[in-house]
């Protein structure tokens, strides 16, 4: 198909503001990673830019050996893994009966679910339920006030609905029960979907901050996210790393807005690691969950 004139400026110029988005993206990031990997005389400086300037890694040895960044690694995974495990199986659970056109409460149960997408009770009304189920302190007032997430359990819906009824059908009269259907048939065919649907959860509860904050009081069942959150807000913590019980040349060589740094980047990495693998399947598993939606 030919392109006129019109259209391939209009792309030439989407290319170029994609183009100065990006870049502005990953400039910030540079930078940082520039001050996590450079040496104190060139931080405080101003030499360091987008490359590191006096290569070290000593901000990251200092990271690990001088904070709580270990544990708090070690929670933000049990968070993330065992939420996002939660939010796919009751995701599923959720959205296959309601794009069953013979499941009789499919349309009222629909507008209720849609409903509490437009409409929440407020952050007061949710910390009190929370306590008197008792589950302040716990991961479970993480994971259970956001189960399903209403926008992905329509993603998950809209794709069921639009798979072929002949598969169903054909599944049936060869004596397949729902549960095997479900297993043998959706899920294989929805991995698009799904893996899309898992890196929205994985991210969300990787990068949670607010409800951590508000439902868990012990320090040592905070996530990486809250440290690095209270490092860069508290420079006397940060100060406090350079100045703890290390080697002089250690403790020297590093500043406190490189121990900063080097947690934005811990905290940053994995999904950076883990995006790759899931990219493929994100803008596939989003457009066909959401055509006729």
């Amino acid at each position: 198909m030919r392109t006129s004139l019109g259209e391939k400026i209009f792309y030439g110029v989407n290319a170029f503001l994609l183009g100065l988005l990006g870049i502005s993206c990953i400039l910030p990031i540079l930078h940082i990673v520039s001050l996590s990997l450079s040496s104190e005389h060139a931080v405080m400086s101003g030499f360091v830019g987008l490359w590191p300037v006096g290569f070290t890694t000593d901000s990251y040895k200092l990271l690990i050996e001088g904070t709580n960044i270990v544990n708090a690694f070690k929670n933000s995974v049990v968070i993330t893994v065992v939420g996002t495990a939660l939010n796919i199986l009751f995701t599923i659970l959720a959205a296959y009966p309601l794009s069953r056109t013979y499941f009789y409460w499919r349309k009222p149960l629909s507008l209720l679910i849609v409903f509490t997408m437009l409409f929440t009770a407020g952050l007061i009304p949710s910390y009190l339920l929370i306590k008197s189920l008792g589950l302040v302190n716990s991961y479970g007032a993480l994971w259970l006030p956001a189960l399903v997430s209403v926008y992905n359990l329509l993603v998950l819906k809209t794709f069921f609905e639009n798979i072929p009824g002949e598969l169903e059908d054909a599944a049936r009269i060869d004596g397949c029960s729902e549960t095997r259907l479900i297993m043998q048939i959706m899920l294989p065919l929805s991995m698009p979907v799904i893996a899309t649907l898992v890196l929205f959860y994985a991210v969300g509860h990787w990068n949670s901050f607010f409800n951590v904050m508000i439902y868990i009081n012990s320090s040592d069942k905070h996530n990486l996210t809250v440290l690095v959150q209270q490092m860069i807000m508290n420079s006397q913590l940060a100060q406090q790393v350079t100045e703890g019980q290390f080697s002089d040349d250690l403790t020297q060589s590093v500043t406190p807005q490189s121990i900063q740094s080097a947690g934005v980047i811990a905290m940053l990495l994995p999904m950076l690691i883990v995006y790759p693998f899931l990219q493929k399947y994100f803008v596939k598993g989003v457009m066909i969950g959401s055509i006729k939606g």
